[in-house]
């Protein structure tokens, strides 16, 4: 009976890793809104999968701005509001940039050369929810460990020009990313 219960714990300790194993390699980003302020209620979740052509995001988000938007991996694991050049709290500053490890320095959206961070445009239906997966053909599940995901007010033109950053404006909401748990 003995070997038994240990066969039986050896089996329930193999299941919670593996189960712990498709988490990290299958996590949900709890989305949030950002304000200056600081980190509000929950829009809903992103799911995130590899696939064979790239990093998969489906979003089960409401409560946004109908539309297009800009939608990234920023640098830093956190949502927290920052006090800018300016001296103003901005949302979700501190998050950094987009997650740029090349060192690109410019952004030209999923399928260019500039940020690994650029994802395709996120879309707001009229009804505030957002459930269209995006595919992002450069990331992996391993970029994005301490990292977060934005969504920004205004759409991406994927270019710095006219605007930097293809002129999304404003973070609005923010999960941050951890592969651990």
């Amino acid at each position: 009976m003995k070997k038994h219960v240990m066969t039986l714990g050896g089996a329930v300790a193999s299941m919670m890793l593996i189960g712990s194993l498709q988490a990290a390699q299958n996590p949900q980003v709890e989305m949030h809104a950002v304000s200056a302020d600081g980190v509000g209620e929950s829009l809903g979740m992103v799911q995130v999968k590899e696939s064979d052509h790239g990093l998969l995001l489906i979003p089960e988000l409401n409560n946004l701005p109908a539309g297009g938007h800009g939608f990234h991996v920023h640098e830093n694991a956190s949502c927290e509001p920052g006090e800018n050049d300016s001296g103003e709290m901005t949302p979700a500053l501190s998050a950094g940039g987009h997650y740029d490890p090349d060192e690109a320095g410019s952004h030209e959206g999923p399928y260019g050369e500039g940020h690994l961070g650029d994802l395709p445009l996120l879309t707001v239906n009229d009804n505030g929810e957002a459930a269209t997966p995006v595919l992002a053909p450069r990331l992996s599940v391993d970029d994005l460990d301490g990292r977060s995901l934005m969504i920004h007010e205004g759409g991406d033109n994927y270019s710095d020009d006219p605007d930097a950053l293809g002129g999304g404006g404003s973070r609005i909401a923010c999960g941050v990313i951890d592969l651990s748990s």
